[in-house]
């Protein structure tokens, strides 16, 4: 059985060699205080986040894209691994998505959690070529595409071609970052303290990165947050406004579109101008936030478009990997060779 792994901060994916998507769920896990045991894994366990009592942890084994707690992640894989594939797999290959930034150490950590988890032979493949991939570019033609994946925990920005990436960037700013604006706009300007599961739903009901033609509704739509009053310390209500959230997320989505300008500044005149001719790709949970694309275009002077399945993109790419090996084994690294 060859599995392929899109091991994100905010959502881990399973891709089954002909099976397709067979898992989805939070990259979260529960640990009990002392012992270090697992209590809960994945949706069960982002349930307690910010209402666990002192007994039990709530951990994200990833941040920023790469394993912060190795033993959690190690935990997390071998359970998503078994519950999308139950029985026995003494030959499973597995192909695990990494941030283009990573370092070595970093690396080894995720291929070593994966071969604990139980793979018999680990590749690795660049976040944005699978993103690339999955989104149904043409990356093995000689014409420049160009992908700008905004996860949970990174952003990577590249320009592919001939099954290769020219030029590109990987920026430690994502959803977890935009949640994190909001948290502190909200307590700064409300003097309100929220937690990042609320912080997460105000970013999905009336978030946007630009006024979106035809959705005045949304720029009109309220927001009811409850929270805990920063002064006081009691129970409080406040509504927020789409435009509130929209100054709260400028600072993230500007560094989002100046890492855009810096890989474009850096790429090959050629492939330049495919790009502008082709435009560029979002992927991702982030292409998700209504205006990012309206507002990308506007800051580049290049059409931006959001792909089909933006979630999903970088779990079909390593599953399209997984299906095919042996015509794509030059866009994957062989791990035994860290």
């Amino acid at each position: 059985m060859d599995i392929g792994i899109d091991l994100g901060t905010a959502n881990t994916l399973l891709y089954a060699r002909g099976k397709g998507i067979v898992l989805n769920e939070p990259s979260v896990v529960a640990v009990q205080e002392g012992s270090g045991r697992a209590l809960a894994v994945g949706s069960e366990a982002k349930e307690t986040i910010g209402r666990t009592p002192g007994s039990i942890t709530a951990i994200r084994p990833l941040r920023d894209g790469v394993i912060s707690d190795y033993d959690a992640a190690e935990v997390m894989i071998r359970h998503f691994v078994r519950k999308a594939v139950p029985g026995r797999r003494p030959r499973t290959r597995m192909v695990v998505c990494v941030p283009s930034g990573v370092t070595p150490v970093e690396r080894r950590a995720i291929v070593h959690a994966s071969r604990g988890a139980g793979a018999r032979t680990v590749h690795l493949i660049e976040e944005p070529m699978a993103a690339a991939i999955g989104a149904g570019l043409p990356v093995s033609d000689p014409r420049g595409s160009m992908v700008v994946d905004i996860g949970g925990g990174t952003t990577e920005v590249a320009v592919i071609s001939l099954g290769g990436i020219v030029t590109s960037r990987s920026l430690r700013v994502g959803g977890d970052r935009l949640d994190t604006a909001i948290t502190d706009w909200v307590r700064k300007e409300h003097s309100l303290l929220i937690g990042e599961r609320t912080a997460e739903d105000i970013k999905c009901a009336i978030g946007s990165a630009w006024p979106v033609p035809g959705h005045d509704e949304l720029e009109h739509a309220a927001f009811t947050v409850r929270g805990r009053e920063k002064v006081g310390g009691l129970p409080k209500t406040v509504d927020l406004k789409a435009g509130e959230i929209r100054a709260a997320l400028d600072e993230p989505v500007e560094a989002i579109i100046a890492a855009v300008r810096g890989t474009l500044e850096e790429c090959p005149p050629e492939l330049s101008g495919d790009i502008m001719e082709h435009g560029i790709v979002l992927t991702g949970g982030g292409a998700l936030l209504p205006g990012l694309d309206l507002r990308m275009a506007s800051g580049t002077g290049i059409p931006v478009f959001v792909a089909e399945d933006p979630l999903d993109c970088v779990a079909l790419g390593s599953g399209r990997c997984v299906e095919d090996f042996d015509t794509l084994q030059r866009v994957l690294e062989p791990a035994s060779a860290r």
